[in-house]
């Protein structure tokens, strides 16, 4: 019965906290939704880097999701030149986490 206990408990714990990976239709429709495609692309600059640029550079980064992340909400300047992305803090933190890793995913 333990065993069982344990079975559950843990199999509560990994779908409590899983989220399904982004595919690219659901990557574009949040773009747009969110806003992020009026300045990306995923394969070409328009105001900001290509997603695939952003990928690349964050490669094997530990922390990339959490800056990223970071950065989408507050905004800022200097890392891909002197245009500043403004603050999202309107988009969701859900739909930032799922952008994020689905951009990190991308290869070049």
């Amino acid at each position: 019965m333990k065993r069982h206990g344990l079975l559950l408990a843990a199999g509560l714990f990994v779908a409590g906290g899983a989220h399904a990976a982004l595919d690219n239709k659901a990557a574009e429709e949040l773009m747009k939704k969110d806003g992020c495609a009026a300045c990306h692309a995923v394969d070409k600059k328009i105001v900001g880097p290509a997603y695939q640029e952003v990928a690349a550079k964050y490669k094997g980064d530990a922390g990339a999701a959490a800056k990223l992340a970071d950065k989408v909400k507050k905004g800022g300047t200097g890392v891909w030149g002197q245009i500043p992305m403004p603050p999202n803090a309107q988009v969701s933190d859900a739909d930032v986490k799922s952008l994020v890793e689905w951009i990190l995913s991308l290869k070049k």
